[in-house]
């Protein structure tokens, strides 16, 4: 088991979009429209510990301030890693769409590392929990980016913002990312808001509800 050190901080649910394509996943990647998948059971064993602290397919535990990593058949286990990437979230590839947090691990000196030489290198981490709730769910209000299926509502300069399209949030939903193209002229007929996706089909084709 390793202590997670590393780990400084986590993405938030709130997420930025722009109505001119400004917003909500500003790092090159996957598709952009890439549905939500099912997490392992939390029984299942992970990869273990290996050449990288918090590879994929490992798990972590929860807590207020650091995260560590454990067995994924560990009753302490709480999220999966999804994706694995090295460097900064904003310059690195896009997490995976049922991703529900990113955990950003930062390059100092935990107590344990992975090959002994004390540092643990800079990147993060695309995080999906082992139970519900999955904020990163198309609809439900959060995650580190915005996909099809997902509401988001004005909030102003020209901005908006997810929220949960069951009404749920703290704010009512507006509109609904119908679907995901690779430019504006290939939105469907009717399309009403452009929002930034980010990933293979960047621009969301947007409809009011």
């Amino acid at each position: 088991m390793r202590v997670s050190g590393a780990v400084v901080a986590c993405c938030g649910a709130l997420l930025a979009a722009a109505l001119a394509l400004t917003g909500c996943q500003k790092s090159p990647g996957s598709d952009g429209a890439r549905p939500s998948g099912d997490t392992p059971p939390a029984g299942s064993a992970g990869s273990g510990p290996g050449s990288v602290f918090l590879g994929a397919d490992e798990c972590s535990s929860r807590g207020l301030k650091s995260f560590t990593e454990v067995p994924c058949g560990s009753e302490r286990a709480a999220a999966r890693v999804i994706a694995r990437h090295g460097g900064r979230f904003s310059d690195g590839p896009v997490c995976p769409g049922r991703t529900d947090f990113v955990l950003h691990i930062s390059a100092n000196r935990p107590s344990v590392d992975e090959d002994g030489d004390g540092a643990v290198p800079q990147g993060y981490a695309c995080m999906r929990n082992l139970e519900s709730p999955h904020p990163g769910d198309p609809g439900a209000g959060g995650g580190p980016r915005t996909v099809v299926g997902d509401c988001v509502y004005g909030a102003g300069r020209g901005q908006v913002r997810e929220t949960a399209c069951d009404g749920s949030g703290r704010r009512a939903p507006e509109y609904r990312v119908a679907s995901a193209a690779r430019s504006r002229d290939l939105c469907p007929a009717g399309t009403q808001l452009y929002v930034a996706l980010g990933g293979g089909r960047p621009v969301g084709c947007a409809v009011r509800v």
